[in-house]
Parts: structure tokens; C-alpha cells; sequence
């Protein structure tokens, strides 16, 4: 396929894929809520394993980097009236 050039997408398959994301997401930050209640971030830090702490982070950094990016197009769209 040419740059450029897209295939139509699936909106029924986008709208399942966002669903189902959107529930991992619930889950995954119920999952740390417990860890923040439950631990202080220097507990974290200091018995942690220090690679799982290191990718979690990373994922944390991806995830708010696709959303702000998501929300900026949101944003952008309100302006415009759409």
C-alpha cells in the first residue's frame, strides 16, 4: 500500500477495540489504586523490583502520551464546532 493511502476502517471493530481498552484501562487503575492506598511510594521504591517499576512507568508514559495526544485532537475539533 503506497504512503499515504488508507484502507476504510472498520468503525463497529474501532468502537470495540476503544470498549474493550476502556475496561483495561478501569482495571488497571483499580489495580494500582490498591497499590497507592495500600504502600507509600518510598515502600514502592525501596522493595519494588525495580525492572516491573521500570516498565510500568513506560507503559504509564505511552498510555498518557496517546491520550493527551487523543484529547488534543478532541480539543481541537470543539473549538472548530465539530
Amino acid at each position: 500500500m503506497p504512503f499515504g493511502s488508507r484502507k476504510p476502517i472498520d468503525v463497529n471493530r474501532l468502537k470495540a477495540d476503544l470498549a474493550s481498552a476502556s475496561i483495561e484501562l478501569l482495571s488497571a487503575h483499580c489495580a494500582i489504586d490498591r497499590v497507592r492506598l495500600q504502600y507509600s511510594p518510598q515502600e514502592i521504591v525501596n522493595f519494588g523490583e525495580r525492572a516491573s517499576l521500570k516498565r510500568s512507568i513506560s507503559s504509564a508514559e505511552a498510555v498518557c502520551r496517546f491520550f493527551s495526544l487523543i484529547e488534543a485532537h478532541l480539543n481541537s475539533m470543539e473549538e472548530a464546532g465539530g
